[in-house]
């Protein structure tokens, strides 16, 4: 049967046909009660050959609340759609709402209480909580900013960079013997990781931290001669400012401080139960996959965040570790679109080994403890059946991520090919845009062929972590172009705060029609590659120039040609061994508002000129109509279009309608 639709509703039973969008009046048939019923109910159709054509399954609006994930397997493969009731909004929840709350004393102030006896017996340790629908802290110091770690017992700042360590000293005062200590973390954050270190004990004589993990690199201030900076959270005898909260673990309750206006009997609390939401586990060793299953227009909300795997206290980079609350692996041709994502512990998709063709698009993926979207397959030396190619990361608002893990990424593309990362509009993380590529140097890399076109990419660093990016990219890339994207307000910490930045090994990249600026360092830095073209940009208003190359070898690194470069009173090239060749730079425009054309910290324009450089550029001013508030538009008689420079346009930047996406 041809067009067959299924039901789900929280008034339904998983005992009743699904084939009502409603009970009937004799109670006694009506929509399924859960995903994973209609799930099975598919299932039937496909294994007694009665699936003639595709099929629908439309979840009412409501909450449906979840243990642990729904799995697909390769013998839910079938052209379905799981789909959001017209005009309703179903949300599929790996929260437990918690209720029954009294007012007592905490810390001399008026606190909500709930009982929570799961977590005085282990079964239930959650780590975040959310009010209303927004995400509450639990308690830190300090209040703002950071500690200083004071030193690092048996290490100096001059030791291996990645040589890790689960021990501190912290300045007097920094950390004490708190209440249920076990329960506390230090977070580190330098270089451009975090490290989430849990507290097993404090020497009050001797300042010691000791952590069950071990940090993944030397607890200095990137590469600084400082100790890294810090702050410690989820500290009981700080509980006192509105919006925070605190499990009591071994006393089995849960605290916390209301904002002003919200009330316990009326307050919507959920704390996460289930780490993932959705599986779609194919067998790619077995040529078995997940295909052609499609989600539309659902909610999905409240996932856990544990420990990444193993002793270490953070992921490396990119916070690569953490999975995602919507997972694939060996799946093709299948979609998320038009879903939100929000609330939840780690990555919000993740599409691992062995897919290909999938889509990810049109969804707003929010508030989430890591990134937005992660792809990875085996790397060029794996199993070609677990490669991972031609995924679609499209037209998606992703937002107000790296809540627990700092150093996430709003899209990662790791050993993955031919992907299209288009079209999104990605702000408010601590790290990077979108990183493409998962390959340090010139060895074969499977990430290749991809498109990183038309993403607005803004307010990214906020200064807590170094050495990121709008878009970040890693080793030989054949095919990779990054086009028309406009990208801003990139801070970091120490170092590295840069709008595009090719890093270790990055080749053959096509990078064209970009507007980066307002950067803390410099809009473009390529650290070392080679044979990538850059064209046709305007990069404009960073704190230490405008373009820096940071590694000289034996070959060309990058031909600059046709852009329009602007300062401030700060270098257009800045960095090291620009004047020892590798670069071709020409044909560009040049301009500083202060009037004091500088190419490069050392040399005059005419001695720049002497070495090669920018013999054709020419210094005029572009006559932006508003550059310093962002617009680039130019005049039809700007000095920059008697230099082939192409007008950038961007006003389809970011997710498009429905109806113009591909």
């Amino acid at each position: 049967m041809s067009g067959m639709e299924f039901y789900v509703s929280t008034r339904g039973n998983d005992a009743w046909s699904g084939r009502l969008s409603e009970p009937n009046d004799a109670g006694a048939d009506g929509p399924f009660a859960t995903l994973a019923r209609a799930r099975d109910a598919v299932r039937e159709q496909k294994q007694s050959g009665r699936m003639a054509g595709p099929i629908t399954v439309r979840l009412r609006g409501g909450r449906y609340h979840l243990r642990g994930p729904v799995i697909f397997t390769p013998d839910d493969s079938a052209p379905v759609t799981y789909a959001a009731y017209p005009g309703e909004q179903p949300i599929i929840d790996g929260g437990h709402r918690i209720e029954g709350w009294r007012v007592e004393a905490a810390n001399g102030r008026q606190a909500w209480v709930a009982d929570v006896p799961e977590a005085a017996t282990g079964a239930w340790k959650f780590r975040q909580l959310f009010v209303n629908g927004e995400r509450r802290l639990r308690p830190r110091l300090p209040r703002e900013g950071f500690h200083r770690i004071e030193d690092v017992p048996g290490r100096s700042t001059s030791d291996d960079p990645f040589s890790g360590t689960n021990q501190f000293r912290g300045a007097p005062g920094q950390v004490r013997n708190w209440h249920n200590l076990g329960d506390v973390e230090a977070v580190v954050l330098h270089f451009w990781v975090e490290e989430r270190m849990p507290i097993t004990s404090y020497d009050e004589a001797t300042r010691i931290v000791t952590s069950s993990r071990t940090s993944a690199m030397l607890l200095r201030d990137d590469w600084s001669r400082d100790w890294a900076k810090y702050y410690v959270e989820n500290i009981f005898e700080e509980l006192s400012e509105p919006g925070e909260w605190y499990l009591d673990s071994p006393a089995g309750k849960v605290y916390y401080i209301p904002f002003p206006g919200e009330e316990p009997a009326t307050a919507e609390v959920y704390a996460p139960v289930a780490e993932q939401l959705i599986r779609l586990e194919g067998k790619p060793d077995e040529g078995r996959f997940v295909e052609f299953l499609r989600f539309e227009g659902l909610g999905f909300e409240h996932t856990s965040w544990n420990a990444i795997p193993g002793d270490r206290a953070s992921s490396s980079q990119a916070a690569h570790l953490v999975p995602g609350a919507i997972f694939m692996t060996g799946a093709r041709y299948c979609a998320i679109e038009g879903c939100r994502v929000a609330h939840v512990g780690g990555y919000a998709v993740e599409v691992a080994d062995g897919c290909m063709a999938n889509r990810i698009v049109g969804n707003e993926l929010a508030d989430m403890g890591a990134g937005g979207v992660k792809v990875n397959g085996s790397n060029a030396g794996g199993p070609p059946a677990r490669r991972t190619s031609r995924t679609v990361v499209t037209d998606n608002h992703i937002h107000h991520g790296g809540r627990v893990f700092h150093s996430a990424v709003g899209v990662l593309s790791m050993h993955a090919s031919d992907g299209d990362l288009s079209h999104n509009h990605i702000h408010d993380l601590y790290y990077t845009g979108i990183s493409c590529g998962w390959v340090w140097g010139y060895n074969e890399n499977v990430s290749k062929n991809n498109r990183i076109e038309r993403n607005h990419i803004h307010a990214i660093g906020h200064r807590w972590l170094s050495d990121m990016g709008g878009i970040y990219t890693l080793g030989v890339q054949p095919g990779t172009v990054l086009r028309g994207n406009l990208i801003h307000d990139v801070e970091a910490w120490g170092y590295g705060g840069w709008a595009i930045y090719p890093d270790e090994g990055s080749s053959h990249l096509i990078i064209e029609d970009n507007i980066g600026y307002r950067t803390s360092h410099v809009p473009f830095h390529q650290h070392y590659g080679r044979e990538n073209t850059v064209r046709n940009n305007i990069f404009a208003f960073g704190a230490e120039g405008v373009i820096q190359r940071s590694r000289l070898e034996p070959h060309n690194s990058l031909t600059f040609e046709k852009n329009i470069l602007l300062a401030d009173g700060t270098p257009i090239f800045a960095g090291h061994h620009l004047e020892e060749g590798g670069i071709r730079s020409d044909t560009n425009l040049m301009w500083d508002l202060s009037r004091d054309v500088v190419p490069h910290p050392s040399q005059r324009l005419d001695q720049w000129r002497a070495l090669g450089y920018d013999r054709a550029s020419v210094v005029a001013d572009p006559g932006f109509r508003d550059p310093k508030n962002g617009d680039f538009a130019l005049p039809d008689d700007s000095p920059a279009f008697a230099l082939g420079f192409r007008r950038i346009d961007l006003g389809d930047v970011g997710p498009r309608p429905k109806e113009k996406r591909g």
